[in-house]
Order: C-alpha cells, then structure tokens, then sequence
C-alpha cells in the first residue's frame, strides 16, 4: 500500500474549502486524471452529514478505469472520508480535514492510503496515479483560488 499525507495552511476559510471538496460533481473540471463523475446516490442524516456514492472515471492515454467510491460528507465537523467500494484499486481510502486557523485561513489536512487490486496495472499505471495523488491536494487549492479569488 502507498500512503501520501499532507498538512498545510491555505488562505481561505475551513467551511469554504470543505465546500469545494464536498462539491463532487465539479471534480471533471480540475480534479487530475478525473474525466468523469456520476453521483449514484446522496443521503443526508439529520446531524448534517451526507453519505454520497459516486462512479469515477479516471483517464490518462490508453488506461480509462472505473472506481464506485463511499464519500461521508461531515460538515459539522469539517471533515471529508472516501473509500473504495468497487474498482481498481485493493483499498483506497482518502480522509480530508479542515482545521480553521482565523476568518478567511484553514490548515488543510489530506491522507490517501491505495494500492491496487492488480499488479499487471499497478505496473503500467502506478506511475501515473502516484504523480496525480501526489498533487491531488494542490488541485483542490488551486480551484479554490479560481472560486473564491486568490488572497494576498
């Protein structure tokens, strides 16, 4: 299994950034290798959290998959968990936390546990979800600029 974890300051606020994390069906738009995503369904409960399942497919070249994830939308606690239900992947599990620091600044906290079900793909398409998993969290920093404009 690879793990990749990250924990940085980000000029915008903790609720706003667990808003554009929580918004999958924008990920086509800026998310790396993500060429498509379709809600299967959303559930919300009543202490503000929302389980959504999701089809993504991601593409790069010749190598075009399909992964059903479980996402746990946990805004009272500013808190993001997926994990894998079918696909690819042997385990793939990513945790967002959002930790806000003054007004308009959150520390954005991302750990991503995979590996895959095959070693003939791992082979051949290792490479390049390592380098796309690696910039994942700067993606979602990046859209924030472009959102909610770049601070100063």
């Amino acid at each position: 299994m690879k793990r990749f974890s990250t924990r940085h300051g980000v000029s915008h606020s903790a609720s706003d950034m667990f808003a554009l994390v929580a918004d999958v069906e924008a990920y086509p738009q800026f998310v790396p290798l993500c060429s498509s995503l379709r809600v299967r369904s959303r559930n919300k409960d009543g202490e503000g959290r929302e389980l959504v399942v999701a089809d993504m497919t991601v593409a790069y070249k010749l190598i075009r998959e399909t992964y059903t994830s479980r996402i746990l939308l946990n805004e009272p606690a500013l808190t993001i968990d997926v994990s894998n239900i079918d696909g690819p992947f042997e385990r793939l599990e990513n945790a967002w936390a959002f930790h806000p620091v003054e007004a308009n600044s959150c520390e954005v906290e991302f750990n991503l546990i995979y590996g895959f079900k095959s070693r003939t793909f791992e082979a051949v398409a290792g490479l390049v979800f390592d380098r796309a998993f690696s910039h994942f969290s700067e993606s979602f920093e990046k859209r924030a600029d472009v959102i909610y404009g770049h601070a100063v």
